[in-house]
């Protein structure tokens, strides 16, 4: 039984006392009957939308969970990377570049840097990488 329904009961036993309106303790005990309603109803819309929010926050959540495999996929043992720790010094080295333009931030590794630049993502300004500098099979 929900509230609305537990106060529906009480209210109908209140109905079977016959309660007097004329006197102050029927007037008190109709009155708390008539917000104790109001409450069990307020209750429940809230109930109501906090399924919803639970939904969506639920979706919102899988859908980062999809991204997330998306974009960093497997490691070579299978597992989740949030949840391997056999593959983390195998993994490649990321950095992180800032966009002169927009000021965001993009993730790369090294295979993206070698390869002389990217687009950024968020504004489609050209990155450009210059590794004259480093020596042959050199990584910094």
């Amino acid at each position: 039984m929900n509230i609305t329904e537990k106060v529906s009961y009480i209210k109908g036993l209140a109905e079977g006392l016959k309660l007097d309106e004329a006197t102050k303790e029927g007037k008190v005990l109709l009155a708390v009957l008539d917000v104790l309603n109001d409450i069990a109803y307020q209750v429940e819309d809230m109930d109501s939308d906090l399924n919803d929010m639970a939904d969506v926050v639920g979706d919102l959540d899988d859908a980062v969970l999809e991204l997330e495999e998306e974009v960093y996929g497997e490691c070579q043992c299978g597992h989740d990377h949030d949840e391997c720790d056999c593959c983390g010094d195998d993994e490649e080295d990321v950095y992180e570049i800032t966009c002169p333009k927009c000021s965001n931030t993009v993730v790369v590794d090294f295979d993206v840097i070698v390869a002389g630049g990217i687009l950024c993502p968020n504004c489609g300004e050209p990155l450009e990488f210059d590794l004259s500098g480093l020596e042959e099979g050199e990584e910094e």
